[in-house]
Parts: C-alpha cells; sequence; structure tokens
C-alpha cells in the first residue's frame, strides 16, 4: 500500500475539482462523516536492489597461468580456503632480480683522501752552517785587539742565532700548510661522503621495497578467500605485461608508474573461463566471493519523503522475483549524497537489512540474490489511536490544511494539523475532537456558512 503524499497528489486534484465546481451548473454532492478514532499509518514508498554484506573480487597478481583452481561455480568457502593458485616464472624472476639488486645496493664507505707536505731535511746544510760558524769563531779568537774580537763574536753569535730561528720558522710555515690543505679537503670530501651515503641509502630502500613488492607479489599467487561466501568464477584475457626490477618499481609509490591494473582486462562478458592451465594477465578476475550471510537493501527514497524516515524504521517488502510473498526490513543508514532521478527530481540512498520472507499463505518464501529488484515500504509514522478523518475530508490551501466542519447545519472553516498520512484516513493532531461532523466527500466545492444537509 503506497503512500498518499498530499501535498503533491491531492492538492492539484482540488484545484481541478474547485474549477469544475465553479463552472457546473449542478452543485456537487456533499457527504457527511463523523470524527473518530482509528489506527494510522503512514507508509513511503520507495524502490531498491537487493545486496550482499560483502564481495570481493580476487585478481591474478601477475601473468601467468592457473596452476590449479580449486572452486567451481557456486561453491560455497570459507575465510582462508585456498580457491586458485598460479604459476608465474615471470614474478619468480622479479623476485630473484629485486633480491639481486638488494644486495647490490648495500652502500660502501668513501675513502677521505689527505695531502701531506714534506718537511724540509736541513741536518745536513746545518751541519755545514755550524762548521762555518765555528771556524769564524776560530778566526775570531785570533784578533789581538780585544774590542775588536768581542764584537765579531757577538756578531757571529748573532748570526747563528738567527739561523736556528729561519730553520724553525720554516718547520712552522710547513706545518700550518699541511693543515691548511687538509682542512680543505676534509670539508669537500664529507659534503662528497653525505651525498654519496645518501644516495646508496635512497638506493637500498628501493631496493628493499622492490623485494618486498616481489615477494607480496609472489605470494599473492596463490589465490585465498577473504572471508566466507559463494564463489563466482571470472573470465581472462590472457594477455602479457611487463616485468623485470624497472617493472617492480614502476610499482612502487614515487617509481613514475602505475600500480597494478583495478579493473579486470577480460570483461564479465568476454574473454575465456577460468579453468587449469589457462593463460592470464595481471589484473585478471579469477574469482569473486561474495558473503550472502546477511542481505541488504540499497532504497533510493524520494527527497519529500526522506526526512522522514530513521535508524530503525521497519519496512515491508515485495520483490519482482517472487510474487505473492512479502519480506522483512529494517533502516540501518541514511545516506545524504543525492541522486537525481530519471524524472529530475531527487532522491537519498537509504540501507536496509533484510529478514525472511512468507508468502500470503504463510509459507517460507525462498532467499533472494544479490541484484535482484525490490520494492520498500517503509513505516515512516503510526498511530495506533489517533484522532483520524477522511483523506478526502482534507482541503489544501496553500500552506495550510482545512477542513469543512457542521456547526448549527453550516459550514465552518476548520484549519488542522496533520499527523500520520495514510492512503484513506489520516491523524488530526489540532483542530477537530471525536465525534465532530465534518465534510467527507466535495469538500472542495463547500463554502463558509454554507447550510449542509
Amino acid at each position: 500500500m503506497s503512500r498518499v503524499t498530499l501535498r503533491r497528489g491531492i492538492a492539484p486534484l482540488l484545484v481541478l475539482l474547485a474549477l469544475t465546481g465553479c463552472t457546473s451548473e449542478e452543485p456537487s454532492s456533499v457527504q457527511l462523516g463523523d470524527v473518530r478514532r482509528a489506527p494510522v499509518t503512514e507508509v513511503v514508498e520507495a524502490p531498491a536492489t537487493v545486496g550482499a554484506r560483502a564481495s570481493a573480487t580476487l585478481r591474478s597478481p601477475a601473468q601467468g597461468t592457473v596452476a590449479k583452481l580449486y572452486v567451481r561455480e557456486g561453491d560455497r568457502v570459507r575465510k582462508g580456503d585456498i580457491l586458485a593458485k598460479i604459476r608465474s616464472p615471470q614474478a619468480q624472476s622479479q623476485l630473484e632480480q629485486a633480491r639481486q639488486a638488494s644486495k647490490m645496493a648495500s652502500p660502501a664507505g668513501v675513502a677521505m683522501p689527505s695531502v701531506r707536505l714534506p718537511s724540509f731535511d736541513t741536518r745536513a746544510f746545518d751541519r755545514k752552517v755550524a762548521a762555518h760558524f765555528a771556524k769564524a769563531r776560530k778566526e775570531a779568537k785570533k784578533v789581538e785587539d780585544a774590542r775588536v774580537r768581542e764584537q765579531l763574536l757577538e756578531a757571529i753569535e748573532l748570526a747563528q742565532q738567527q739561523h736556528k730561528a729561519q730553520t724553525k720558522a720554516l718547520g712552522t710555515i710547513t706545518a700550518q700548510l699541511n693543515r691548511s690543505i687538509n682542512g680543505v679537503l676534509s670539508g669537500v670530501t664529507s659534503g662528497l661522503s653525505s651525498s654519496m651515503a645518501s644516495l646508496q641509502a635512497a638506493s637500498k630502500s628501493q631496493a628493499k621495497a622492490a623485494v618486498k613488492a616481489a615477494e607480496s607479489t609472489v605470494k599473492s599467487l596463490t589465490i585465498k578467500a577473504p572471508f566466507g561466501g559463494v564463489v563466482t568464477l571470472g573470465r581472462v584475457s590472457g594477455g602479457g605485461g611487463g616485468g623485470g626490477v624497472e617493472g617492480l618499481l614502476s610499482q612502487l609509490p614515487g617509481g613514475g608508474g602505475q600500480q597494478l591494473p583495478s579493473l579486470p582486462s577480460g570483461g564479465s562478458s568476454g574473454g575465456t573461463p577460468v579453468a587449469t592451465g589457462v593463460p592470464v594477465s595481471a589484473g585478471d578476475t579469477i574469482v569473486t566471493v561474495t558473503d550472502v550471510s546477511t542481505l541488504l537493501l540499497d532504497a533510493d527514497v524520494d527527497e519529500t519523503d526522506v526526512l522522514l524516515v530513521k535508524k530503525g524504521v521497519k519496512a515491508a517488502v515485495e520483490l519482482d522475483a517472487v510474487p505473492g510473498a512479502t519480506y522483512t526490513a529494517v533502516v540501518t543508514g541514511i545516506g545524504v549524497t543525492p541522486k537525481e532521478g530519471t524524472t529530475g527530481g531527487v532522491s537519498y540512498p537509504v540501507r536496509l537489512t533484510l529478514g525472511a520472507g512468507a508468502f500470503d499463505d504463510g509459507s517460507e518464501a525462498p532467499t533472494p540474490k544479490p541484484g535482484m529488484s525490490a520494492v520498500t515500504r517503509l513505516t515512516v509514522r503510526e498511530s495506533p489511536s489517533a484522532v483520524s478523518a477522511p483523506a478526502s475530508a482534507i482541503v489544501s490551501s496553500g500552506r495550510e490544511s482545512v477542513v469543512w466542519v457542521v456547526r448549527n447545519g453550516a459550514a465552518e472553516r476548520r484549519v488542522v494539523k496533520l499527523g500520520a498520512q495514510g492512503d484513506a484516513v489520516v491523524e488530526v493532531l489540532s483542530g477537530l475532537s471525536v465525534g465532530d461532523r465534518i465534510v467527507v466527500k466535495g469538500a472542495d466545492s463547500v463554502r463558509q456558512g454554507q447550510r449542509l444537509p
């Protein structure tokens, strides 16, 4: 039973009736009724699709051949079960190349060059000079004039001291020069060593990442179920793909390449069915595991109704594939991303958990499959003992809902506030009382003060 939306369905009809009443020569027939207490249920109807709790498409991680297939179409599997094994010499070769590259990328130390200027060996020269100074002293002592002799000896002593000072200064200059040269070389080689170390560390890190990627690919050649569910076999293209360590590095972040294809090379409607011995390409779909332990419903609720839907709201569901059966469902989530409908309106996604179903005779209905179409009827408002009036008694006037009440035999306009709105009966929250006499038919043609039967 679908919901009657008064603001969209009744108002245009009332306007049409009002115009007809104004131009007709005969007055419309008017019927009266009493306001009573009755249960009122408001239902929102929305199209929906059955979905699974989870679904995982498992693809070949590399080019190769299906070495063994352990499952068949429709098999039920448990988490961790082996579904298929792929034989891929290419992946094994990539792993060996990556390991070899990792060994070659081990960092080596950078030699630090040094320069040392040899010190001057002046010992032979010093001996000759010392001999000359000794000979000079000997000759100076032969001078008879004491004053002159003393002056000569002093001059010889001063010259010898100057020679010693010069020799010492030459050694100091050589040592300072050695320190300066080695200081400059140390700065240059230190920066070079740091740069080389960084490059080697980056190379080694990339090589290790390539090894991990290759190991992960080889490990993924054994395809396992990520959770329990039902198996659907894929179809493969059997094409080829690139290889080598460069191919592995291109799969890494920043490696200048792309990740493994996220879409299958062979579509669901083309390619070769998966079987033992069939060649596969990287990214080909091998199996899809669907967890049907819990079935869900994805409904599209119109924007005019979605604000009435809350978590926990119950719904009755009918499936096109199971005529005569009704299933239970409960709202578990309401989305906020709008979806444009075919008629130009906007709807919002509502997620429900699908329960058991039964036929009209009470027998159990079959379990639906993911992808089946359905119609959901969500009970958004219920009032078991409401002050109620027939939906035909309500006249829309702008934003107001109006009812014609019989007072002293004449029509009195009464503005009412509505609650739950069913197909035939609506809940009146204010404006009417149980026992009030109201116009239930032809209300659109009634005027204020009109005499009523």
